[in-house]
Order: structure tokens, then sequence, then C-alpha cells
């Protein structure tokens, strides 16, 4: 039997519940060998025991006020007598009393989760917008709790600190416009020399004897093809459009519940806590300084390590002699640090292509600095930074990310670890550790030191 309803993303549980219900009732009217239907006038009826419907004509005794049938008029009707086997048989083949209490359950059931399911479905932006702002929030909170104790008001000390941060990322994404029309301005007028000396090199290289003239005649037959590029770009440009508005709309929505998230903080773990009993008050505070805690510890590292790495690559590019060294600096320790797993290649293609129009060796050198930095700061500066704030493994942050981008796309991703880390460190409260016995297996270098000393003793 197959039961099949609209498409719904998660109605696996549900089908199958009223799928049982559907063919339990299937079953039992088999069994009750009958479909009841209306009753026909002047006619009363029934079916036998061989399975053949039995009419007769009213008469006196038939109405509602006749007298119970004698056992004769039972057996001349075809009519089991009480008591017996075929009786007992009858009244267990009759349609469960429970059954169309359990149908009508299964369909309301069936009709609530479509409208959840289409709640959720509007409601789902609201509810990222909320996750993020309360993040953000956290993140926020160490800030305005020490202005708050310096004597300013709370809300005087959200509105500080986030016109601070707006100041922040207006400039950064000022800059980088900045930075982005120089690169594109430069690349368009060394774009011909660079493919100049690229068909040279391959000229010398692969004994070829490629010339611009040939390229360009190339191009002008693939003229139809360039058009065609240039025509599905100004169709996608609306959406683009779209979908750059609504991100704004959405980064102001994330501003504003922050705001409001910050400064009324502790009014909320209030009115959080007296719904609550006493004994659970003191686990979900805890919860809760151990969100800000980790969020604001994630968000200082982050901070940190973003300007050590904006310094170190500023000043290499400025070596180099790169245009723009110090915004090519700042990009790269930001975006590098604040955008995990590949925040480190996204941040790098920009001065690579700045080094490639000055000389291609210049760009070289430049993803040689990237990869030796990545990994001095991978294995030095961020085990020692984030040793006390968000000290998460990397193979679970790795899995932390990838969770959250598949989740939540790049919100997700961004504010995996540290979630990760406040999850870790609210259940490590509750956990009990054990001392590990000494053991070879599990620590071979303790081991290896052992036997060292015991070779060598000291004088």
């Amino acid at each position: 039997m197959k039961v099949a309803f609209g498409r719904l993303p998660h109605r696996t549980i549900l089908d199958a519940a009223l799928a049982v219900v559907l063919l339990a009732a299937q079953r039992a009217v088999v069994r009750a060998g009958r479909i009841r239907r209306g009753s026909q006038p002047g006619i009363r009826g029934g079916i036998d025991h061989t399975g053949r419907v039995a009419a007769y004509p009213p008469d006196a005794e038939s109405g509602p006020e006749a007298s119970e049938p004698t056992g004769s008029e039972v057996a001349a009707r075809g009519e089991p007598e009480e008591g017996t086997q075929q009786s007992r048989s009858t009244e267990q083949s009759r349609m469960p009393a429970w059954l169309p209490r359990a149908l009508i359950l299964a369909f309301l059931l069936l009709g609530a989760f479509q409208l959840l399911d289409w709640a959720a479905h509007r409601l789902i932006g609201l509810f990222v917008v909320l996750f993020v702002a309360f993040f953000v929030s956290l993140a926020m909170e160490p800030a305005v709790d020490s202005l708050a104790a310096r004597g300013m008001s709370r809300g005087l000390g959200t509105a500080v600190v986030f016109v601070l941060v707006f100041l922040f990322v207006a400039g950064f994404v000022v800059a980088l416009g900045v930075l982005l029309v120089e690169t594109v301005h430069d690349l368009v007028i060394e774009l011909p020399r660079l493919v100049d000396d690229l068909v040279d090199w391959v000229n010398r290289t692969f004994g070829q004897d490629f010339t611009l003239d040939q390229l360009r005649e190339q191009l002008t037959k693939d003229t139809d093809t360039l058009t065609g590029y240039a025509e599905r770009a100004a169709n996608h440009a609306w959406g683009l459009s779209a979908t750059i508005v609504g991100g704004l709309a959405k980064l102001l929505l994330i501003a504003l519940f922050s705001i409001y998230l910050t400064a009324g903080g502790p009014r909320l773990r209030r009115s959080l806590c007296s719904l609550l009993p006493p004994t659970r008050q003191d686990a979900v505070l805890r919860a809760w300084d151990l969100a800000i805690q980790k969020t604001g510890g994630y968000l200082y590292s982050r901070a940190l390590l973003a300007v050590i790495s904006a310094v170190a690559h500023g000043v290499f590019l400025a070596v180099l002699g790169v245009p723009n060294a110090i915004a090519m600096g700042v990009w790269f320790g930001v975006v590098a640090s604040f955008v995990p797993t590949v925040g480190t290649y996204l941040a790098g293609v920009l001065p690579v292509l700045v080094a490639l129009t000055i000389r291609p060796l210049d760009a070289v050198w430049v993803i040689l600095f990237v990869i030796v930095y990545q990994q001095f700061q991978d294995y030095v500066l961020q085990p020692k930074l984030t040793a006390r704030t968000v000290d998460v493994n990397p193979a679970v942050a790795l899995l932390a990310v990838l969770a959250g981008g598949a989740l939540l796309g790049a919100v997700g991703a961004l504010l995996a670890i540290p979630a990760t880390a406040t999850a870790q460190s609210f259940v490590s409260l509750y956990l009990k550790r054990y001392e590990v016995a000494e053991d070879p297996r599990i620590d071979r270098a303790q081991a290896k030191r052992a036997r060292r000393a015991t070779a060598d003793p000291p004088p």
C-alpha cells in the first residue's frame, strides 16, 4: 500500500505512521467482510455468515420497539445466535472502535506538520538573523561590561562599542573598494604587456610561433561566444543587485537585534531565569557566561591574529615594492583571520594579482610567503593565543566549520568555532575525568624519556 502526499522535506516518520493506520483500517474492513452503506427505506438486512446479503421486509416486530428475536427466528434469518463460535467470529470481524479516532488523529497530525513546515520555511531567515545577532551580542558584551564597570550607562556603552565597530567595518569596506578599483585599473593598463610577455614565454618554452595578431583573430572569431557571455551576465545583474540589497537588509536587522540584546542582556537573563526553578538557574547562567567568554575570546584572538598578519604581509609587500602594501596587508589579515578554512587562499588572490602586474616573479614570492606564514600562524601563534580562550582541536574545528557551513552557509561556518567551544566547555563542567595510567601505548614520548633517564642516570 502506497500513501503519497505533497512534497514535504521531513515527512518520513509521519507518512510511515499514517500508512500504518490506513493499513490497519484496510485490514479491519477486509476482516469485517463488508462496507457499510446507507440503508434503503423499507428494507432491513445484513450479511449472513456466508457473506451473502440477506434482506427482508419490515414487519410489526422489526421496528425499534420490537422484542428480541427468538432462536428460531435468528436461525431463519441466517444470523448466528449469541454465545456461539459464529457469533464471536462476527463480533471480532467488526471495525475496531478506535480506528475512526486514529484516522482523525493521523490526519490532524499531518495537517499540523504541514502547517509547521510551511511556517518554518517562511521564518528560517528570521531565525538565522536572530542566531547571528545573539552571537554578535555575546562578542560585544565584554566590552560593554567593561565600560559599564567604569560608570558609563549600559545603553551608552553599547552605542559606543557598536559605533566603533561600524566605523571600522565601514573604513575597511571603503579601503577595500578603493583597492579593488585601483587593482582593476592597473590590470587593464598592464594587460597588453602581460599578454605579450606570456606569448613570448610560451614561444620560447614550447618552440611555438604565436603572435598577437593570431590571438586577436581568434578572439574575433569567438565574438558570438563573448556576446553570449555578456548577455548572460547582464541578465544576472538584476538578480545580483537584489541579492546585495537583501544582504544589506539582513545586516541592518542583525545590527538592530544585536544592539537590543547587548543593551538588555542582564534583563534578558533575569527574565529567562524567572521562568526556571532555582536549581536550573545556575546552569543557565553558567552556560551564558561560558558563551560570552568563549565568543569574546574567539573575537579577541582572531582580531589579534589579524593585526599580526596585516603587519607581516604589509611589510613583506612593501619590501617587494607592491603598490598599496598597507591596504593589501589589512585585507589579507582580516580575511585570512575571520573567514574560516578558505580565508587564507581567498585573501591571497588579490596580492598575487597585484604583484603579477609588477613582475611575475613577485607573485611567486607572495605565494611562498603566504604558505610559510600560514604554517607559522597555525602551529606557533594560534595555539598560544587561543589556549585560554578557544581551545578546540583542529580536527574538531574543521568538522564544526564544515557542519556549520552545511547548515547555515557562510554564517554557520563563521560561528561554528565559538559555538563548538562554548558547548565543549559547558559539557566539560559535568564530565568526570580520571587519572590516566602510565602506559607507553598512551604516551610514547614519556616512555622514551623514562628509558633515557634510566640509561643515563644523573651524576
